[in-house]
């Protein structure tokens, strides 16, 4: 397979995956019956971000290789501070039960 065509394919799954995160967060939301950002939004995110990422670093296009970066960055974060607080929770509950 060309090289080409297999950057092709990567840049449509990137696309893919980055846009899994929109139904995800709507199908979550009419679930619950309010706006919602589920765990796995951040996870597509990341996962569609640094595929599309690769994708424009080969292409060679600074501004989608910027605009991808800054959403990474972006995403990397908000898993963090969710760990974080996560984290947290827990050692409040640990303290509790004792």
């Amino acid at each position: 397979m060309k090289t080409s065509m297999i950057w092709l394919i990567v840049g449509f799954t990137g696309q893919a995956l980055f846009s899994m995160r929109f139904l995800i967060q709507w199908l979550y939301s009419e679930k619950k019956g309010r706006s919602i950002i589920p765990l796995a939004f951040w996870y597509f995110s990341l996962a569609g971000g640094i595929t599309l990422l690769s994708y424009a670093i080969f292409r060679k296009d600074p501004v989608f290789i910027v605009g991808q970066a800054t959403g990474v960055f972006i995403y990397t974060r908000n898993l963090q501070l969710i760990a974080r607080e996560k984290r947290q929770k827990a050692s409040l509950k640990q303290e509790e039960d004792r």
